[in-house]
């Protein structure tokens, strides 16, 4: 019995692991990315990942609960992940050097 809860354990922790991950990986994507690959916004996606993780932490693997944020944390990871990952500069935020102008870097006349 102790081997069953060692692996349910795990797996708990597994699945916290993997909803941190996508809750991290959502919000470090930028808002404009979510509407240019045609998803829900990214407040809607935060929140859905965030009840995820809460439902990760607080409750037994075995309620339908931590289910229901797994299957939420897979359709974020295998639909609306690879369309952001897509997109050119991957959606992330980006910090131009003080040097960008709208059109790209300016280098001087080079």
């Amino acid at each position: 019995m102790q081997g069953f809860a060692n692996f349910m354990w795990l797996l708990s922790m597994a699945l916290i692991l993997f909803s941190g991950f996508a809750l991290i990986d959502a919000a470090t994507r930028r808002e404009d990315a979510y509407r240019a690959a045609d998803k829900q916004s990214k407040p809607f996606w935060l929140i859905i990942l965030a009840i995820a993780f809460v439902v990760n932490l607080i409750f037994n693997i075995l309620s339908f609960l931590p289910i229901i944020g797994l299957i939420a944390t897979i359709v974020y990871m295998v639909d609306v992940r690879p369309a952001l990952r897509g997109l050119p500069g991957g959606g992330r935020s980006h910090r131009g050097s003080s040097s960008d102008g709208p059109y790209g870097p300016w280098n001087g006349g080079r």
